[in-house]
């Protein structure tokens, strides 16, 4: 499934999310702690050791869920490029945050003194990802194996029950107050969804001199559709599709919004769907063609 320009383009608070918690998690290993990272009753409330909160959410506990969860929330930065760093920086707060308050609540209620009940790591930000990724990204491409039917999404909804089950019940309550911080975000509460950070805290992370693995190549010089479509895709795409008409439809909003949620920048989303003649399909192709080149 395309999450759109690979890389970590426009979507610098992603990258350096991901790092951190790649570097916390090796951090953690090399010193043999990592199992040790996870929350009880005893850490919280009769240790006061609050410095596992802050770290339990972005180390993880074992290299198998370090794996599929930096694959999710990599995949998952297509939602920083939907609404942009500011905003995605105030949905990564407000899940982390409520995710960890229902997680204390959850072991205020247990009171289970023996173990680490809830395991370590961004569960709260990657299920809460789930919310949106369930009801905007659309599905491109349906085919059976064996008999069964599957969607480009399902490898994401996989990834996702794997990393929910990596732990069995540890992983599974903080997977699931995550799902609950995303709805409610979802839901709008306290109109989260309009919040955002002051502009110097948001540009922060857009300067933030992390190694540049994984960034896009530079664009070429000359484009027709904006950070997207050169010239020469233009003509491949005129020899592959019919000539516009001379009054072109002017693209509609939802097939606008299908593209952006996919990744891809809203001006050459238009620009593809005017070529295409609001053909959703036809203008994820022209995109994904451009991008290969």
């Amino acid at each position: 499934m395309n999450g759109g320009p690979s890389g970590f383009h426009n979507a610098p608070v992603t990258k350096a999310f991901v790092i951190t918690s790649a570097l916390f998690t090796v951090f953690f290993g090399i010193q043999g702690r990592s199992s040790k990272l996870g929350l009880s009753y005893q850490d919280i409330f009769e240790k006061f050791r609050i410095w596992k909160l802050i770290m339990s959410t972005f180390a993880f506990s074992s290299t198998p869920e370090l794996m599929f969860g930096l694959y999710l929330l990599y995949y998952f930065r297509v939602f920083e490029r939907q609404i942009g760093s500011n905003k995605y920086s105030v949905f990564i707060l407000f899940s982390g945050t409520v995710s960890l308050l229902l997680e204390v609540i959850l072991l205020s209620l247990l009171k289970d003194t023996t173990a680490n009940l809830l395991t370590s790591g961004p569960y709260g930000l990657i299920f809460a990802s789930f919310i949106p990724f369930y009801l905007d990204i659309p599905v491109s491409t349906r085919f059976r194996v064996f008999g069964v039917n599957f969607s480009d999404k399902s490898f994401i909804y996989l990834a996702g029950v794997q990393l929910l089950l990596s732990s069995w019940k540890r992983s599974i309550f903080p997977g699931i107050c995550g799902i609950i911080a995303g709805s409610l975000y979802r839901l709008n509460i306290l109109g989260i969804r309009k919040a955002k950070f002051p502009e110097f805290v948001a540009s922060f992370f857009s300067r933030l001199s992390f190694p540049s693995f994984g960034n896009s190549p530079p664009p070429a010089p000359s484009r027709n559709i904006v950070g997207t479509i050169s010239p020469n895709t233009g003509r491949r795409a005129e020899r592959s599709q019919p000539a516009p008409m001379a009054s072109s439809v002017e693209p509609s909003e939802e097939a606008i919004a299908t593209l952006v949620s996919m990744g891809f920048d809203r001006n050459a989303a238009r620009q593809a769907l005017v070529h295409a003649r609001n053909d959703v399909n036809a203008a994820t192709n022209i995109l994904l063609e451009a991008q290969s080149h």
